[in-house]
């Protein structure tokens, strides 16, 4: 099946469902066993089961797989926010004295997240994750991991997966990819040589802006039984499913960091649109900066799908299907940068991206407000910049509306 097909038919098993195309709510917190001796075979992993929603639940598992199979993965485990999907996934791998490399140009959330580690004795390299020398200059024998976003949020440069993949595994260490601001609509970074990637699911996958959610899935690749990762040889047995073997017996369960089963079927009703909502999204971006780079020359737009930015030749090699629904604008100062978000009527002012609504915001004063002037400029973020996330109104809407904003004396 393609892409929109599969998203609303792929694994959908209307026998199960009593003849509904939405699986079940299971709104509960815990389930009754038949028997003390099933009860005791879920808890040891021998038996296929769920006993407490903080482990699993039904509703959660109808949306791991689809998300398994959207990304071409071997598994998924769904969390309560993309931050902690990233947290359980980089935690599951490293522990006090090793290193991470990391791009620079982080959202904030992730980048304040690597450099509160270092209080757990894990160390985190910055790089330009588009330098491959700068990638491979910084890993040592103390690195066990790779992390960076396929488009940068806000810095919008496009990560070169293969190439970032081709380091990681000349090293022996996995490759994390945060797929969020662009999602399988535009690339499976598993399909390209990541060994798990992330998505934050409250943006773009759940697209209405109503549920906080995250997503891992794991491609069941990677070496764990290399000497790097002795701390994996206990779930070895699980072949190509040890990584999340580890994670679900680990910080998964013990963390509490759960999907509630509501917001995983929030989330299972906007996958069924993603596709649409995407291309939607994409194209509106794509007009937006084209008007804004032909009308106000002034504004220095960026958008990975203009021809001279600094990605623009990574970004025809990795994606399709478009360029991402983010662009960034730099309106020459902070005051200047205010008034046109004052004056929008239209778009929201919401720290949010992939709302099937246009958003707006400042990331100098909210996102990476606790940076360093040097940490914000290294990964994108000016004081005159905005950061604008388009939606699924008509174009033309949208233009209007920056019209009014930036041209009203």
């Amino acid at each position: 099946m393609r892409f929109n097909t599969a998203l609303l038919h792929d694994g959908v098993d209307l026998k199960e469902t009593y003849g509904s195309t939405l699986p079940p709510v299971y709104q509960t917190s815990a389930f009754h066993h038949g028997s003390a001796e099933e009860m005791a075979a879920i808890f040891e992993h021998r038996a296929p089961g769920y006993n407490y929603t903080r482990v699993g639940n039904p509703t959660l598992t109808a949306f791991e797989n689809r998300i398994t199979r959207l990304e071409n993965g071997a598994a998924s485990v769904a969390f309560a926010s993309g931050m902690a999907a990233i947290s359980n996934a980089v935690l599951t791998i490293v522990s006090s004295g090793d290193e991470i490399v990391a791009s620079r140009g982080l959202y904030g959330g992730t980048y304040y997240l690597f450099k509160d580690l270092r209080t757990l004795g894990i160390s985190t390299s910055f790089v330009d994750i588009t330098d491959r020398r700068s990638v491979e200059e910084a890993i040592t024998d103390r690195t066990k991991l790779i992390f960076a976003e396929t488009i940068g949020n806000p810095s919008l440069e496009v990560t070169d997966i293969r190439m970032l993949s081709e380091v990681a595994k000349a090293h022996g260490i996995p490759l994390i990819i945060d797929n969020t601001a662009a999602t399988a609509w535009l690339v499976r970074p598993l399909d390209l040589g990541a060994d798990i990637v992330i998505n934050s699911t409250s943006k773009y996958v759940n697209g209405s802006g109503s549920a906080i959610s995250g997503v891992l899935t794991d491609g069941g690749k990677f070496n764990w039984k290399s000497p790097k990762f002795p701390e994996f040889a206990a779930f070895a047995k699980f072949g190509r499913f040890t990584f999340t073997a580890k994670l679900r017996s680990g910080f998964a369960r013990d963390l509490g960091g759960c999907l509630s089963p509501m917001n995983a079927f929030l989330n299972i009703i906007g996958l069924e649109t993603l596709g649409l909502r995407m291309k939607k999204a994409c194209d509106n971006a794509l007009l937006l900066a084209q008007w804004l780079n032909s009308n106000h020359p002034e504004l220095q737009v960026n958008y990975p799908g203009l021809p001279g930015t600094r990605t623009h030749d990574t970004a025809l090699k990795t994606l399709s299907n478009g360029f991402g629904a983010i662009l960034t604008l730099r309106a020459g100062s902070r005051e200047k940068a205010f008034t046109i978000m004052n004056r929008l009527k239209l778009v929201y002012r919401i720290s949010n991206i992939g709302d099937a609504r246009t958003l707006i915001i400042h990331p100098g004063s909210t996102l990476a407000r606790d940076n360093t002037p040097e940490e914000r400029e290294s990964s994108g973020v000016y004081d005159d910049l905005l950061r604008i996330s388009l939606g699924i109104e008509d174009a033309e809407d949208i233009i209007d509306d920056l019209r009014q904003a930036i041209e009203t004396d």
